[in-house]
């Protein structure tokens, strides 16, 4: 059992009693916390507080458990609940789960990136759960007028074995509420947990799959009015000239003007990323209306000059170039060669490279490319909003709404106090939905028309309009002794706008001699996170290139990978390894066994992958048969220690739903640009991956350990680029070094 202190800083974990109806309310924060003034909690629920997240117990025995966080898909909706319900020992099956609006007042890190949500909300979660146990046993040890150690709880209910004594929480609830909270707390032994590490349903499930209202799109307000923004259709272009006589004529429409979203003084958020902030918005009745208006208006565009912009960052204020011009795909790619083949910027340098390279026995040396990347969420953006002189209320799906809200703030001359964010399930997110300009672009154009409004953006606006996946290269070097072994290290990688270089990743501290470099191109063009940032890439271009040295060196791709871990282990090469080699091996062990590598059958032909990000270890093994160009993929294997597993069947899912991403973008993701114009604005032209391209079937393997839980949401999505890549070369022959790669085996275009 572990004792924690329930305050890591003054005031990092608070506790709120309210007696309403007879219940219990405990309130906790995650990092940090405030209680509310008198005047704040009259204005909330009579029920209960509304605080980052907590708990709820009825008279009932009903438990309400509060999540902060958005709802992506991840499912963190069900599996954070789930751990508070563990510590406190509760029933789950009499636990209710709702959504918590944004409210940054009590609220920390209230936000879904860097699959981060369990790994930073595990402590705090546990300790709440904790909270509530210790308070009702020793609330049934003063009813009772026994010692409290004598007091045992399960499944919601209070027992004294020696006097047979028995309540539920519902009944003792009132008395608990009086109980101080404790500077320390014992934490359950992880080997007792009964909820954690079980399958839990979606919460939500029933919900989605009977259509009952759970997303943006869903949110309705009488007397709403629907608007849609034009934005211009060149990136390096900005509004000169708008005629809109025609379609303020057309039925339905209210009213059709222009906006300017971000001032161009304003000191930007690190998440406030949007190139087109003046837009010509269409106002009107329904969505018909509004669309067949935009189609009516007449508008000139013209070039913009070049422009810098300050964004502030978790380190710092940091400055953006934005050059002037239109932009197009062939001179991405020969400005990348240009500036790769230049010194790059040295960024970990081990022992003497330069020297070993020139006197090497063998070389090696491979460029990898990848295009820019549409984020393509199912559930177009959109946000709706009302704001009056009074207050702003807005509601949809964001994934960052505790950073969104201070620049909506400063951008309206709202006080956060007067900002009520209430946010509804995404309908995808993978990083799009970090950068919510379009609820900034809502909240501007309510304020303009004074009526609630719901903002829509076609597929068209959203695909047109900026955050991509950067374009990235990199070129890597190996070099080989005379008994092939590897002596030398090189990656120089950078991209367009953005350098994707993990320096300190593997195989940084398993080779002697080892040089990083990157590099960056400038662009108007805006980019963004994309599931697994840089990673993404990073780990296609790193694991086909040790596949091939493993190839050329005449090893077993996976035993050549733990040469190298077992190196790092023993004797590790440096001090800022960001890996532990034990749990790198660990997967790659457990994937050789599950997947019985090297064992393959006819006309199968393997490929294998392992990669570190998001502090989770996943090595896979795809399995494919080439019938004529088309891979048909039959299996993929997955071997991932993430730390406890808080819900396994959410967690296999999860994990299924990053390989098929994955394998998706790998074969065909691709936004090309022509005079800064995107060449691909919806699906007919932009490919993604059909049911019929999925793996027949996948099994994910965890690895069971007790250490806390990791990142899960991201780390199985980077290494099925190259697992798909290694299998293709051992079905084709052909190396696959350019995403993506279904340009190369000339897949047809495929319909559903």
């Amino acid at each position: 059992m572990t004792t924690v202190k329930t305050s890591i800083s003054r005031r990092s974990f608070l506790k709120t009693t309210a007696m309403a109806g007879g219940g219990l309310m405990i309130s906790f924060s995650w990092l940090a916390g405030c209680k509310p003034t008198p005047e704040e909690a009259m204005e909330l629920p009579k029920e209960w507080f509304n605080l980052n997240g907590f708990l709820k117990i009825g008279e009932n025995g009903l438990i309400t458990i509060m999540s902060p966080n958005p709802e992506g898909g991840q499912n963190v909706k069900t599996s954070m609940p789930m751990i508070v319900a563990e510590e406190l020992d509760a029933d789950w099956k009499k636990v209710v789960i709702e959504q918590a609006p944004l409210n940054t007042k009590f609220f920390t890190r209230q936000f879904i990136g860097g699959s981060q949500a369990i790994r930073q909300g595990w402590q705090g979660l546990r300790m709440a759960g904790a909270a509530g146990r210790y308070m009702l046993r020793h609330a049934a040890a003063q009813a009772w007028q026994v010692p409290v150690e004598e007091i045992s709880t399960g499944a919601g209910v209070l027992y004294h074995k020696k006097s047979g004594k028995s309540v539920g929480y519902g009944d003792m609830a009132s008395a608990a509420a009086k109980i101080q909270v404790p500077e320390e707390i014992e934490l359950k032994d992880k080997n007792s947990f009964k909820i954690i590490g079980t399958s839990r349903k979606n919460v939500d499930g029933q919900k989605i799959v009977t259509g009952q209202p759970l997303f943006g799109m869903d949110y309705h307000r009488p007397g709403m009015l629907i608007a849609m923004i034009t934005h211009p259709p060149a990136f390096g272009m900005k509004l000169k000239s708008l005629d809109d006589s025609s379609a303020r004529k057309m039925p339905g429409v209210k009213d059709v003007f222009t906006i300017k979203t971000l001032m161009d003084d304003y000191e930007r958020q690190n998440f406030d990323t949007c190139t087109f902030t003046e837009l010509v918005v269409v106002v009107g009745s329904t969505t018909w209306e509004v669309m067949n208006a935009k189609k009516a208006l007449k508008i000139e565009w013209e070039p913009f000059a070049p422009y810098t912009e300050i964004r502030n960052s978790p380190n710092g204020p940091r400055t953006i170039q934005f050059p002037a011009g239109l932009e197009s795909t062939t001179g991405h790619l020969s400005k990348m060669a240009d500036v790769a083949a230049k010194p790059g910027n040295v960024v970990r340098k081990d022992g003497d490279p330069e020297k070993v390279f020139k006197n090497a026995f063998r070389t090696i040396e491979r460029t990898y490319t990848a295009p820019f990347l549409a984020h393509n969420c199912m559930e177009p953006m959109n946000f709706f909003a009302h704001v009056t002189a009074e207050k702003a209320e807005l509601a949809g799906p964001l994934q960052k709404p505790e950073i969104t809200e201070k620049t909506l703030s400063a951008r309206l001359g709202i006080p956060l106090e007067k900002i009520d964010i209430q946010m509804t399930r995404l309908g995808g997110g993978f990083g799009r939905r970090s950068y919510a300009h379009w609820l900034l672009e809502a909240a501007l154009i309510s304020q303009k028309v004074n009526a609630p409004v719901k903002l829509i953006y076609t597929r068209e606006d959203d695909m047109t309009s900026g955050i991509y996946r950067p374009a990235y290269r990199a070129t890597y070097r190996a070099a080989l002794d005379a008994r092939n072994s590897l002596i030398a290290f090189h990656v120089k990688a950078g991209g367009i706008p953005e350098s994707p270089l993990h320096a300190n990743r593997f195989p940084a501290g398993a080779v002697d001699n080892y040089l990083a470099e990157d590099w960056t191109v400038v662009s108007n063009i805006t980019v963004g996170s994309f599931r697994a940032p840089r990673s993404n890439f990073m780990a296609a271009a790193e694991q086909s290139f040790l596949d091939e040295v493993a190839e050329i060196a005449g090893k077993d791709p996976i035993e050549f990978r733990l040469e190298l871990l077992e190196r790092a282990k023993n004797n590790p090469v440096g001090s800022d390894n960001d890996y532990d080699p034990e749990r790198y091996a660990g997967v790659l062990k457990l994937v050789k066994e599950k997947s019985k590598w090297p064992e393959s059958q006819a006309n199968i032909h393997r490929g294998v992958s392992a990669y570190f990000c998001h502090n989770t270890y996943v090595a896979q093994v795809l399995d494919l048969e080439m019938q004529g160009n088309t891979p048909v993929i039959h299996k993929v294997y997955a071997a991932v220690d993430c730390g406890i597993v808080v819900n396994p069947d959410a967690a296999a899912n999860n994990g299924e739903g990053c390989i098929v991403d994955g394998i998706g973008n790998a074969m065909f993701g691709e936004l090309t640009f022509a005079d800064g114009v995107p060449e691909k604005n919806n699906f007919d032209k932009y490919r993604i991956i059909r049911q019929k391209e999925a793996p027949k079937s996948m099994e994910i393997h965890f690895v069971q350990n007790d250490h806390d839980p990791t990142g899960l949401g991201e780390p199985l999505f980077p290494p099925v680029f190259a697992a798909l890549a290694n299998a293709l070369y051992k079905a084709t022959g052909k190396r696959f070094y350019n995403q993506p790669f279904g340009k190369d085996l000339q897949v047809a275009p495929s319909r559903m």
